[in-house]
């Protein structure tokens, strides 16, 4: 999609310190419980997200990743389902724009000069592209109910 190029660009230079991973347990900011947040997604993000997971398998290889290494600061720590139990996103390149944008309390990206009305921007073009395909799907939602959702079904 265009406009993450665009947001790529703009982020350019910037990554969070989970970037490094060794493992799942290091991909802080994918364990949304712990961070206290989570990325949202627009209906035509999720149908990506479908397509990138049934061009790497489907959603049952995603699932049976268990067991995986828990970090002891939450019971559950709303771990990304799209994270590898090596701690990488399985779905890198085709990622949803909020994570893009997505990073740990205090590791946000720099916000040079307008960078993050630039991205203001980039994310109501893209919840304006999803509300035109998808009239009624009902606005973005958080990523791992989004995914939830799509389990068991293919890419649309």
């Amino acid at each position: 999609m265009r406009l993450y190029a665009e947001a790529d660009t703009l982020m350019a230079g910037s990554s969070c310190t989970c970037t490094d991973a060794a493992d799942a347990a290091g991909a802080y900011c994918c364990h949304f419980a712990n961070i206290g947040r989570e990325p949202y997604v627009t209906e035509v993000e999720v149908v990506l997200v479908a397509r990138a997971v049934a061009e790497r398998g489907g959603f049952p290889a995603i699932a049976k990743r268990e067991p995986r290494r828990r970090l002891p600061l939450a019971a559950d720590l709303g771990t990304c389902p799209l994270l590898s139990p090596t701690g990488r996103c399985t779905i890198y390149a085709s990622r949803p724009l909020g994570c893009r944008t997505f990073f740990c309390e205090g590791h946000g990206p720099p916000m040079r000069g307008n960078t993050r009305k630039r991205l203001l921007e980039l994310a109501r073009r893209v919840a304006d592209l999803s509300d035109r395909a998808f009239p009624r799907a009902g606005g973005p939602r958080p990523l791992r109910r989004a995914v939830a959702s799509l389990v068991g079904h293919t890419a649309r």
